[in-house]
């Protein structure tokens, strides 16, 4: 039986900042679709941005379609984050359950990938993924009559 206590900590670390992080994503995408549906926020943006004239009205529209562009890819990063929670957790249930370790890891590098190339919990997924996929169950012992047996002599 391996030992998979660090797995198991990395695992839990990671699905906690990625549900925190989840949980923030979340509520600025609940706060930029209020602010984006009404009316109201585009004439303010649009008066503010065209009021000093530097911007032309082209480039107003241009900003505010950027701010809809913004609002989408906030619902992709939630969506990419939850997908990430979910084969955290299914990878800490491999890993709690010692059914399928190798799996566990696989699912582990890929909720990296989804939580971010980079971040801190993709960092903890990919450690906890590749401890799953090298760490190997210890050698069992030779029996004693064998090492007994030896044939340089013969």
């Amino acid at each position: 039986m391996i030992n998979r206590t660090a797995e198991r900590a990395l695992s839990i670390t990671a699905a906690i900042f990625t549900g925190i992080g989840l949980a923030g994503s979340v509520l600025v995408a609940l706060f930029m679709s209020a602010a984006v549906s009404e009316p109201g926020f585009q004439d303010e943006m649009r008066g503010v941005l065209s009021g000093d004239g530097t911007f032309t009205p082209s480039e107003v529209d241009v900003m505010i379609s950027m701010v809809d562009s913004f609002y989408v890819l906030i619902w992709i990063a939630v969506i990419a984050a939850f997908i990430s929670l979910v084969l955290n957790i299914f990878g800490t249930i491999k890993i709690w359950n010692s059914s399928n370790p190798k799996a566990a890891g696989i699912l582990f590098i890929v909720a990296g990938l989804f939580g971010g190339i980079i971040s801190l919990t993709s960092i903890l997924l990919y450690i906890a993924g590749i401890l799953c996929l090298t760490k190997k169950p210890p050698l069992a012992p030779e029996p004693e009559h064998a090492a007994a047996e030896t044939t340089w002599m013969s």
